[in-house]
């Protein structure tokens, strides 16, 4: 656990954010050389603003009365980290489908390419969730396989709070790294939907159905997501016997699914 990068004097960096701009900068730049496109800054800034500002009003939603109902100046603390994926996810897909709207360009074409870049902008967020603490898994019996935070770290208050450990201890009980296996997730799917997204439009001619990355990666980030649910062992909020984040894992499969059906519907052929 690191979650200061830089702290010198009144300069304090949070390893959490410096991750997740990192993440977004990459994709950034993926994008652009992916499309060849220079002009969707205003595209990113907007997506870079909602997805924060969802991942972070989906995370008060869910922990609102036990952490902010008390502090809610502490909403604003994004720096410490407190982002909600899904949340992030949905927002910014109201947002980019607003500004296809608006500027009369294929949402399936264009995003085929912003999910192909997605899930290594993801998984950075998620190394930045290991430095800082929070995304923690279970208690893990098995020493090798677990990591103990340090004292004042999420999983340490949170067993401290369980009575599981006591007020002094140095560090957490050996928990799941869950954010790492989740990163590690995330490298794999990048890497899938980035040799897709090449397949499908880097040739000189043959055929395209737009919108069967969007497909791949949507269907292939809720597989991953959902048992690892199971991993975590911060607090969870549930709807029926699912969390929520399964419960959305569900949708945007099927999201995902009639993406490909109408992705196979609507095949185009690639200009030479």
């Amino acid at each position: 656990m690191h979650p200061d990068l830089v702290s010198i004097g009144f300069l304090h960096i949070k390893t959490y954010g410096a991750c997740v701009a990192a993440g977004f900068l990459l994709c950034w730049i993926l994008v652009e050389k992916l499309t060849g496109r220079k002009d969707l800054s205003n595209l990113i800034v907007a997506l870079v603003a909602s997805g924060v500002a969802g991942g972070r009003a989906a995370y008060v939603i869910e922990n609102w009365h036990t952490q902010f109902a008390a502090h809610p100046w502490q909403i604003l603390r994004i720096d410490q980290g407190g982002l909600v994926f899904y949340g992030g996810l949905i927002l910014a897909c109201l947002v980019y489908f607003l500004w296809c709207r608006r500027t009369k360009t294929n949402p399936a074409e264009l995003g085929d390419a912003l999910a192909a870049v997605v899930p290594l902008g993801h998984a950075l967020g998620r190394v930045g969730c290991f430095f800082y603490g929070c995304c923690y898994g279970r208690i893990c019996k098995t020493g090798s396989l677990g990591i103990a935070f340090p004292r004042f770290s999420p999983a340490w208050y949170e067993q401290v709070d369980a009575r599981l450990i006591m007020p002094d201890a140095p560090h957490s009980l050996p928990v799941l790294p869950t954010q790492l296996v989740e990163a590690a997730a995330l490298l794999v799917l990048f890497a899938f939907v980035i040799s897709l997204y090449i397949a499908l439009y880097k040739r000189r001619s043959g055929l395209v159905a737009h919108g069967l990355v969007v497909s791949a990666y949507l269907c292939g980030y809720a597989i991953l997501r959902f048992p690892l649910e199971y991993l975590r062992g911060d607090p969870r909020a549930e709807i029926g016997p699912f969390s929520i984040a399964q419960t959305i894992s569900i949708g945007v499969f099927l999201t995902g699914a009639a993406f490909a059906l109408c992705a196979f519907k609507k095949v185009e052929k690639l200009k030479s």
